[in-house]
């Protein structure tokens, strides 16, 4: 039979206006349309707005004659197959018994932003998000992830503006607020384990992960340095994984022998091998930069394989990439080709997006949210950095945990 794609132009008047005005809150138009695909000719479009609970025509029709009628078969002689694989996807157990990835509270690293303050304040571009005071919301924050059975996170702080300068200092104080918080958190909970930044962005008065010469050139070396120092401070305050996240050359190989060197042989380091600049990244910050000479092009996959590889003979222990979602190809290409754990971090955007996509009723929050974290585990990723982490872990200790995919 012969196959073709029936292409014809649907024509609409021009909406005036339409650029200056928001729609948020109004109720989605259904079109019915009625196309004869054995005459190309224009498409007769009659617009209607109704009720977003209605459902298209088409399918209320099917489901009025499923229900008025059983279906009369319409062969007489059933396809020799010899194999059939609905067979095995018939019923919920036996889906559940041959589901090939599966996901747990172990698979997550759950980050949290952190402030000097004591009140907890709302992340405006992330619902559900907050900046939490660091000693009271922090705490009871990790006590409810704990209850759900996470057990690992990540730190990110604001660093008030007085205290960033070009060279960084404060990213290296003991005293600090990511010190401090590592020690009040091992107290608190001693089994828990701790993943620091080792970054120079949030303690930069540029916003930038390096110090930068007079001409805008970002100073590799001079600012390893630094982490290095940072990465001892973090280890000294009894974090667990030092997260190497901005892609300086030579990085990960510094950081661990300056760690050697001090003792801190157990401290692990995750290095952010893969680190894309993406416009998915924002959080609370307002300012955007270019730091497309030390991040990623997301064009390249094969340059994401030699990073990988160089920062794993340098003795990275967890390789990070990020964003998670559009890099599903790049988890794979890793996991096939190191044998180092890998991990995805599920970033800000990635997050907004679902969450203000669930509060518009566009899509069912969780179900989005439970398959992206799955489809993330099934490209490869041993770990998740995810903001859903507390959430997705309730759904996954909750009662209906085995049937969240079938």
């Amino acid at each position: 039979m012969t196959s073709f794609m029936f292409r014809s132009p649907c024509k609409f008047r021009t909406m005036k206006g339409f650029e200056q005005k928001s729609y948020l809150g109004l109720k989605a138009a259904s079109y019915n349309v009625r196309i004869n695909p054995f005459r190309r000719t224009e498409v007769s479009c009659q617009l209607q707005k109704i009720d977003s609970s209605v459902t298209w025509p088409v399918i209320a029709h099917e489901e009025v004659l499923v229900k008025s009628k059983p279906a009369e078969p319409v062969i007489h002689q059933p396809l020799h197959l010899s194999r059939r694989a609905r067979r095995n996807r018939k019923s919920p157990t036996q889906r559940a018994a041959f589901q090939e990835t599966n996901i747990s509270p172990d698979n997550f690293i759950y980050p949290v932003f952190i402030h000097q303050g004591e009140v907890d304040i709302p992340i405006k571009t992330m619902p559900g998000r907050y900046m939490l005071g660091w000693r009271h919301g922090l705490i009871e924050e990790v006590a409810r992830a704990r209850d759900v059975g996470v057990s690992s996170i990540m730190l990110y702080p604001k660093v008030p503006d007085i205290l960033k300068s070009p060279t960084g200092e404060e990213a290296f104080n003991d005293n600090g607020l990511v010190q401090r918080t590592v020690g009040l958190l091992k107290d608190r909970f001693p089994d828990l384990v701790i993943y620091t930044d080792v970054n120079f962005d949030e303690y930069s008065s540029s916003g930038h992960g390096g110090i930068i010469r007079e001409d805008g050139v970002i100073l590799n070396d001079e600012t390893i340095h630094q982490l290095c120092k940072q990465a001892v401070s973090q280890a000294r305050a009894g974090a667990d994984v030092v997260c190497t996240s901005e892609m300086l050359d030579g990085r990960v190989g510094a950081v661990r022998a300056v760690l050697d060197a001090k003792g801190f042989h157990h401290v692990s380091i995750m290095s952010y091998s893969v680190k894309y600049t993406s416009s998915l990244y924002g959080r609370f910050r307002k300012v955007q930069l270019d730091k497309k000479t030390y991040q990623m092009n997301p064009a390249n996959s094969r340059e994401a394989l030699m990073e990988a590889r160089e920062d794993e003979a340098e003795g990275a222990d967890i390789l990070m990439v990020k964003p998670a979602l559009p890099s599903l190809d790049i988890i794979r290409l890793l996991k096939d080709q190191i044998l180092l754990p890998i991990g995805a971090c599920q970033v800000s955007g990635e997050y907004s997006m679902i969450k203000a996509a669930g509060l518009l009723k566009m899509i069912d929050e969780e179900k989005v949210m439970m398959e992206s974290l799955i489809c993330l585990r099934r490209a490869g990723a041993d770990l998740i950095l995810t903001y859903f982490a507390l959430q997705a872990a309730t759904i996954l200790c909750g009662e209906n945990k085995k049937n969240s995919f079938n």
